[in-house]
């Protein structure tokens, strides 16, 4: 597994993009008419909120986030910090699942997978906001 060193400055710089992502993911559902029609930005917004959230929280808890080929390195590593990394990991997971889909597939993003996308991005933004802003 590929991982890059980082620090609190780090943390707070992806929380931040963090926050944005999904700041404009939430907008974006508010101000259209059928969700539908922009669903798969949506979702791929809360697939970005949530990869920051993720490099935030380890840059936190382990002073490293994952930087590699494989998106299942950040999962993994996610799942180690302490307290909470597992059901983190597996928010990320979730997230991660959509990404293709919402992104290149010609198929759009169902309403199902809005609904959990925008749940599990903002788990793992909650969650960075908490452990970055303690520290």
């Amino acid at each position: 597994m590929r991982t890059r060193a980082c620090d609190r400055t780090a943390a707070v710089g992806r929380l931040s993009k963090a926050e944005q992502f999904l700041e404009q993911a939430e907008l974006l559902h508010e101000l259209t008419a059928d969700p539908a029609e922009v669903g798969d930005a949506y979702v791929s917004l809360c697939v970005l909120a949530g990869i920051a959230a993720a490099d935030a929280i380890c840059c936190d808890a382990l002073g490293r986030h994952a930087q590699g080929e494989s998106h299942n390195d950040a999962v993994n590593l996610l799942k180690t910090v302490r307290p909470g990394g597992t059901d983190l990991g597996n928010a990320l997971g979730v997230l991660l699942g959509f990404k293709t889909r919402a992104s290149y597939s010609p198929e759009p993003a169902s309403a199902e997978m809005r609904k959990r996308s925008g749940r599990q991005a903002s788990k793992l933004v909650s969650a960075a906001r908490e452990r970055v802003a303690r520290a």
